[in-house]
């Protein structure tokens, strides 16, 4: 499974890729995790705000921080 985590580096952006690498660990969920920080690239997937996330090329966040139950629906 291929999850990315868009964002530039704000506070937020650090949490949600500290927040899937939990879950994903918690659940003995193997994932490839990728950072996204150029814009240019975060708006390829039609996110204005970031952070943003990503599963298997799916959107599924933007612009807040989603909680540990709703990204464990996402990468189960």
């Amino acid at each position: 499974m291929q999850v990315k985590v868009l964002g530039t580096g704000c506070p937020k952006c650090i949490a949600l890729e500290e927040r899937v690498r939990k879950v994903a660990a918690d659940n003995g969920i193997e994932i490839e995790l990728e950072k996204v920080t150029e814009i240019d690239r975060i708006m390829a997937f039609g996110v204005m705000m970031t952070p943003g996330l990503v599963v298997d090329d799916q959107v599924k966040s933007s612009g807040k921080l989603p909680d540990e139950k709703q990204i464990l629906e996402w990468i189960r």
